[in-house]
């Protein structure tokens, strides 16, 4: 039940925070999420009954998932293609792997849950005088009409890296026109039919890697052996999978990736129910072989949502998958119970679903190799459509014009 609360804190922060971002800024809610988890996370330590710890979990789910979502957007607009690529997978997801292998270490050597909470969540402190080190995404900064801003940002990394910024980085017209463009809403995410499909699409992929992901780390308390040297073998086995995940998305197509990463998790999780009852190790090294894979298609998801939607939707966007994702963490405990009516039942509903999502992966275009969108007429048009739009001359400048300058200072 505690969990299922923290994941329903997660749906809300992700209902919100993404639009505030878009508006306000994704510096901003970055660190005003990052406060406030680690305010009401160590107030946890101070709850007197299981409601009030109740509330402080929802609290704290809608702040980590804010603060994660922003700082990840934040770092896919303001570096160039390649330091993209390794913050995506190398930086998010592998420091996210570190933490979770220290996660049982942590609670193997600390019982109280008190003393435990408190050694989690003290660190979030020393996180907050980053405020003045990490600039404002320069790529938001321009679809506000900041351009003086986002210049300066440039011109500081220009510095940094020996590079000569150029006199005039943006063309005032275009970016004045650009801002001239109504503001992107929630509602933007699915108002046309292509970005509709898109967003479906990317809806059913979130939910399945969140059922499937949460299902098996929650498992690993029903494995034969130590829960602790479980759960922290499962951490581990993750580490490998994002650094597959960053080859991956710097040198193959996105769309073959995350579909045969899916196919390969589902089919590893389907055979578990193969094998013979008193054959655990081999169905334990099953499982831990397809949680690999859901976990390179975890690490791949992430980036690949990020580059199919524009500047000015981007976080909303993000936010609105996570949010959708919450409907496959929520039911992860619950589907764990139906073991009580079969054991194998949990594991065949999740790896069918697995594969059949593999195939519907199929569908999201590919955007390997491809700028990011600035404004929504950039995005994409859905694989599954049956008429294809030409490239505009707008687009054609959006590619060889604004995000050049982005990616070459940031490079």
């Amino acid at each position: 039940m505690t969990s299922s609360i923290l994941f329903f804190g997660v749906a809300a922060g992700s209902c919100i925070s993404g639009p505030i971002s878009d508006s306000f800024g994704r510096k901003k809610v970055l660190f005003s999420a990052l406060a406030i988890q680690t305010v009401f996370s160590l107030s946890q330590v101070f709850s007197t009954s299981w409601p009030q710890f109740c509330a402080l979990h929802f609290i704290v789910g809608m702040a980590a998932v804010s603060n994660y979502l922003s700082a990840f957007v934040i770092g896919m607009e303001l570096l160039g293609p390649t330091m993209r690529t390794v913050f995506s997978t190398l930086g998010s997801c592998m420091f996210f792997g570190v933490g979770y292998m220290l996660l049982p270490l942590m609670a193997y050597y600390i019982r109280d849950w008190r003393l435990l909470v408190l050694a989690l969540n003290a660190p979030t402190v020393l996180f907050l005088p980053f405020w003045w080190f990490i600039p404002e995404s320069p790529r938001w900064l321009l679809s506000q009409g900041r351009v003086e801003e986002a210049e300066d940002i440039l011109r500081q990394a220009a510095k940094k890296n020996n590079v000569q910024a150029p006199l005039v980085i943006f063309d005032r017209a275009e970016v004045s026109l650009k801002h001239e463009e109504p503001p992107a809403t929630i509602w933007d995410v699915v108002r046309s039919r292509d970005i509709r499909w898109i967003s479906v699409t990317l809806w059913i992929v979130w939910i399945d890697l969140s059922i499937t992901y949460y299902v098996l780390s929650l498992n690993t308390s029903n494995l034969h052996g130590s829960i602790f040297l479980n759960c922290f073998l499962s951490a581990v086995l993750e580490l490998p999978a994002y650094a597959l995940s960053w080859v991956l998305i710097r040198y193959c197509p996105r769309r073959l990736c995350l579909s045969l990463s899916l196919l390969f998790g589902g089919l590893m999780i389907l055979f578990i129910q193969l094998i013979p009852s008193d054959m655990t190790f081999m169905a334990i090294a099953l499982e831990m072989t397809g949680k690999f894979g859901v976990a390179v298609a975890f690490a791949l998801i992430f980036p690949y949502t990020a580059e199919l939607y524009p500047t000015v939707l981007r976080t909303t966007a993000m936010s609105v998958c996570s949010m959708v994702s919450r409907i496959g963490s929520i039911s992860a405990p619950y589907l764990l119970y139906l073991r009580s009516s079969s054991v194998a039942l949990p594991y065949t509903l999740v790896g069918s679903f697995t594969v059949l999502t593999a195939l519907i992966s199929l569908l999201i275009p590919e955007s390997f190799g491809k700028p990011l969108p600035d404004s929504i007429a950039h995005m994409q048009e859905f694989k599954g459509s049956c008429r294809r739009k030409k490239r505009t001359q707008d687009t054609q400048m959006d590619e060889h014009g604004i995000r050049d300058h982005l990616a070459l200072r940031f490079e």
